[in-house]
């Protein structure tokens, strides 16, 4: 009865991890690197994440010019945002405006 328990908590847990993979999305990167973003145009599908890696040595923000998010990326660090609806958002960082970049989000 014991090891019957314990297979079907196993099962159950395989069963939710299974689901979760199946829901995450991809992970595309943009390397911040002397105050650009690097690329500064992507494409990336709806439920896909977007993860600034900042080898600066400032930090920078990524702000969507809609207002929709905005996202701290400390100096040596990394930050995500996940894009979920289909449509092109501008961005930029809030500390050097200059820096600019854009992403484009697809249905699945």
């Amino acid at each position: 009865m014991r090891t019957a328990m314990r297979c079907s908590a196993l099962v159950l847990l395989l069963q939710i991890a299974s689901a979760h993979v199946g829901i995450a999305g991809e992970v595309v990167q943009v390397k911040i690197n002397d105050l650009a973003f690097s690329p500064a145009e992507i494409t990336v599908k709806a439920g896909d994440t977007v993860e600034w890696v900042n080898n600066d040595f400032v930090d920078h923000t990524a702000t969507a010019t809609s207002g929709e998010w905005d996202v701290m990326i400390v100096a040596g660090q990394s930050a995500r945002q996940e894009m979920t609806k289909p449509g092109t958002i501008k961005y930029f960082c809030r500390a050097h405006p200059d820096m600019t970049g854009t992403i484009t989000i697809v249905n699945k």
